[in-house]
């Protein structure tokens, strides 16, 4: 057994920057146990990747094991709130409820329905910004980051817009339960939170019932095939799930994002050069593709500094992950930031390469939990970047900032700058 020194979590300087941890993890082997959560973490990019589609692995054991079967203590009774508005949603299921339910919310997310919302989003995005640059700047967090993708997802569910701003302090109330070792007055605000949001819910859903729309809560409860009809549980979870999930991401990527720019400022501008470019030789703004600047920078972006540090998994049926047989009933934790640095994978990955084109990063998963909002949250990115790159071209940072305590889901929490 190999352990981890080097990886401490909780640390402020370790959240700040857990890159030089990484390169000593990778270095020390394929895999090593860590004994304060009792998890085995797996820091090269092929075994990450392979793991990720590895049937062996689940996020949940429960529709195979009790918690007895599998050797793991039942969570305590007074945070049963949280765990079946967790245990509902897609993220944490498997065949064939995943299935099932991940068939159905699929629907929302083509890539038809998602060039339907560019129009929106890019809207948005450039409200946002304009008031932003008129203000002199201020936090990009709260004016630009959080409110793009909270009023696109909560568009898209139906949300009432006076109802909003529940939604963000819901959001990272129930996400505290994401990190390691969660204290337990991170679980009471999670549970807490999970009642509210999951009251809340019921209601709108209720109010639904008798008045259908033309957004996506209303086709839940509008879908007539029995066999994929959800519970009001499943629909519930669903919805916080996309809401979470709809934004956090979205959220630490474009405020890492900014911040890796401001600290990489020949990168910065060589992007400014390559949109001002591409905007010249199309007459306009050009429309998001693969093939433009600012959506390559979007994806080394994610991949430089990823938003999702770790992604857990439950060993379902032994494994062997070179050559250490890891036995059923244990935790594997795939570092995703250890993994877009290895350099096994990636020419000089500690390197800034906003023109970087070989970039198979894994910032949204792989395997059959693979983000469905993959598509909608480069949209978003891709908008917002580019209304800030546009009409901000000064903008710099203001003062250094703060990292939240969370490492699992890590971000800023704020980002000062001024036009």
């Amino acid at each position: 057994m190999t352990t981890a020194p080097a990886f401490d979590p909780w640390q402020s300087s370790f959240i700040a920057d857990p890159y030089p941890a990484y390169a000593g993890l990778r270095a020390q082997g394929p895999v090593m146990y860590f004994e304060p959560t009792g998890q085995w973490l797996v820091p090269h990019y092929d075994d990450v990747r392979a793991l990720l589609r590895d049937r062996r692995l689940g996020r949940t054991y429960l529709h195979r094991f009790t918690h007895e079967e599998f050797g793991r203590t039942a969570p305590p009774a007074a945070h049963e709130p949280f765990h079946t508005l967790n245990g509902n949603g897609l993220l944490d299921l498997e065949a064939p409820d995943h299935t099932r339910i991940r068939r159905l919310i699929s629907l929302a997310f083509t890539p038809r329905t998602v060039d339907r919302l560019a129009p929106t989003v890019t809207r948005l995005a450039k409200d946002l910004v304009a008031r932003f640059v008129a203000d002199g700047g201020g936090d990009l967090v709260a004016a630009v980051a959080e409110p793009l993708p909270v009023a696109v997802i909560a568009e898209m569910l139906g949300i009432p817009e006076a109802d909003r701003p529940l939604l963000r302090p819901w959001s990272s109330a129930i996400c505290g339960m994401f990190e390691l070792n969660p204290t337990e007055e991170t679980a009471r605000r999670a549970v807490e939170a999970s009642v509210e949001f999951s009251t809340y819910l019921r209601g709108l859903i209720a109010r639904r019932r008798g008045d259908l729309g033309d957004d996506l809560i209303s086709a839940l409860i509008a879908a007539h095939d029995a066999e994929d009809r959800l519970t009001e549980q499943e629909m519930v979870s669903t919805c916080v799930l996309l809401l979470n999930a709809g934004h956090e991401a979205t959220v630490n990527t474009t405020t890492n994002g900014w911040l890796t720019l401001f600290r990489h400022p020949a990168e910065l501008a060589r992007l400014r050069a390559d949109m001002a470019a591409a905007t010249a030789s199309a007459a306009g703004e050009p429309p998001p593709s693969a093939a433009d600047p600012l959506s390559t920078a979007v994806e080394e972006l994610l991949r430089f500094d990823t938003p999702l540090q770790m992604f857990e998994r439950w060993v379902l049926d032994d494994i062997e992950v070179g050559g250490t047989v890891i036995p059923r009933g244990s935790e594997v934790a795939l570092l995703f930031g250890s993994a877009h640095r290895d350099p096994a994978r990636f020419d000089r990955p500690d390197v800034l390469d906003l023109g970087r084109t070989d970039n198979p990063h894994l910032a949204f998963g792989a395997g059959i939990h693979y983000c469905l909002g993959a598509p909608l949250a480069r949209l978003e990115l891709v908008a917002s970047f580019g209304a800030l790159l546009r009409r901000a071209p000064g903008l710099r940072l203001a003062a250094e900032p703060e990292w939240r305590p969370g490492y699992v889901i890590r971000g800023l929490r704020e980002l000062l700058v001024e036009v």
